[in-house]
């Protein structure tokens, strides 16, 4: 009966020492993937006129006075090379409309004031496919969510359309390979 309970012993504590060495490989492991979300969640989008998740003021609007939110971000991987910027609403997975596509906006820049202009490129919208911004103007009642996206990323993106047709599809394929991270921040809005 004694061998036996020898045997059981050092059983037990390779046993112990295998346990120890699985749970510090899977702590490594957790570790590891906390530092990438926390790398990327470092990467935010706000706005000094509206807070994230509130009601957009009536003059970002086709109501009011039709201005740009001013935006600002900070903690950019420190190899980005130029930003991106969309504004959209989601309606469907296949119904997205699209109100501001901006791209080529230099790495020194970390925010847009109220009607930016002269910075980055513009693409088009899909209220009236000019290479502008244009303004929440979704019909129908009912509160409606508009996300502002910034991408970081590691070159400049190279398009495979001419330069009047660089939509929000053909941004988001343009980046698709070069994106470092990206950063949203959502508003709501209702007509009256």
């Amino acid at each position: 009966m004694k061998p036996f309970k020898k045997i059981e012993t050092t059983q037990l504590f390779w046993f112990s020492i295998f346990c120890l060495l699985l749970s510090g490989f899977f702590w490594v492991s957790c570790e590891s993937e906390e530092s990438t979300d926390l790398q990327e969640y470092d990467f935010t989008l706000s706005s000094i006129s509206i807070e994230a998740d509130s009601l957009l003021p009536k003059e970002y609007t086709c109501d009011g006075s039709s201005a740009t939110l001013p935006l600002e971000w900070s903690g950019a991987p420190e190899e980005t090379v130029s930003f991106a910027l969309i504004m959209d609403h989601e309606v469907s997975a296949s119904d997205i409309h699209w109100y501001w596509v901006l791209y080529d906006i230099p790495p020194s820049v970390s925010n847009l004031p109220k009607n930016v202009s002269n910075i980055g490129s513009l693409g088009t919208n899909s209220v009236n496919n000019q290479m502008a911004y244009a303004p929440p103007c979704s019909q129908g009642l009912g509160l409606k969510k508009y996300r502002y996206t910034v991408y970081a990323l590691s070159e400049n993106p190279v398009f495979t359309v001419s330069t009047n047709k660089i939509d929000r599809e053909a941004l988001l394929n343009a980046i698709e390979d070069i994106t470092l991270s990206s950063a949203s921040m959502s508003v709501y809005y209702s007509r009256e």
